[in-house]
């Protein structure tokens, strides 16, 4: 989906992948595949995937039920995602690096290249189907960390909206980073977990949505879908998360051609015309 963006990331990676299959006694061959900005990188080991990460040394150690491993725990496992079957973390230099084995999921994602949709993949309605399920049982977790925090919605809704914050937001159990990269298509498979947990209502939804604006007859697909939350007043503040941290992710300079959408978007679920050319010094 992504390249290394220099040199250095690329080698320093590169090693930390060796070391890791060298720990868990594995063989890997086929193409190497970079995750977002370099930090992780992912390779078949015969019918699994290893996929390493890193992160800050101040960040070494894994939190009790985050991550993939945390939702091999708390998630229901009729909720489509690969399995653990092993793991190896370690901390070398300025790094914490944590390496998974997976189950090697054969299908591709719905969008390889980009987490927003260019063309309307034409998933059946039995897709539709498993996605509600899915994100019903996710809902039934006990989610082990706050995702998208009250303390950054507090700062990010004036700034990325216009608009102010809500004065109580209402969590449900959830993906927290659906976007058309981390899903595949029939079978549906959910990836990439770390950021799994209690995110506001109709986040997930909302968030599928803002990336599906470029193609009209998918985004109103998922409104027809998910309606009954995206409608509701506690949904509409999930929505509006999902739309600022987008916003945010635009004035950094991402998603140039998607911006005008969100905006608009923003602009109409809000009647305030969203100041996105604010410094995006908040994060999520």
């Amino acid at each position: 989906m992504n390249s290394p963006p220099d040199e250095a990331t690329r080698v320093l990676m590169e090693a930390a992948h060796e070391h890791a299959v060298r720990a868990l006694g594995l063989t890997c061959a086929g193409p190497l595949v970079w995750g977002f900005a370099g930090f992780t990188l992912g390779r078949r080991s015969g019918p699994y995937w290893l996929r390493v990460s890193r992160s800050a040394k101040a960040n070494a150690g894994r939190k009790p039920g985050e991550g993939l491993v945390g939702a091999s725990v708390l998630v229901p496992r009729d909720v489509p995602r690969p399995a653990v079957h092993g793991v190896h973390d370690w901390v070398e230099g300025e790094y914490a690096f944590e390496a998974e084995l997976l189950d090697l999921v054969p299908h591709p994602v719905v969008s390889p290249q980009r987490p927003d949709l260019v063309r309307d993949p034409a998933l059946p309605d039995q897709w539709w189907t498993l996605l509600h399920r899915s994100l019903a049982r996710l809902a039934e977790a006990e989610g082990a960390k706050e995702t998208v925090r009250d303390t950054w919605i507090a700062r990010a809704f004036p700034q990325f909206l216009g608009i102010p914050a809500p004065n109580a937001v209402e969590r449900v159990t959830g993906h927290g980073d659906l976007h058309w990269g981390n899903v595949t298509g029939m079978p549906l498979t959910l990836l990439d977990w770390e950021r799994w947990g209690r995110v506001p209502v109709g986040y997930d939804p909302g968030l599928l949505h803002a990336y599906s604006l470029l193609v009209p007859s998918v985004a109103r697909r998922i409104r027809a879908e998910f309606a009954a939350v995206l409608d509701s007043p506690a949904g509409r503040i999930g929505e509006l998360a999902a739309l600022a941290e987008l916003l945010q992710a635009v004035a950094r300079g991402f998603y140039t051609d998607l911006a005008p959408h969100l905006m608009a978007h923003a602009r109409a679920l809000t009647g305030a015309q969203p100041p996105v050319a604010a410094t995006a010094e908040v994060t999520v």
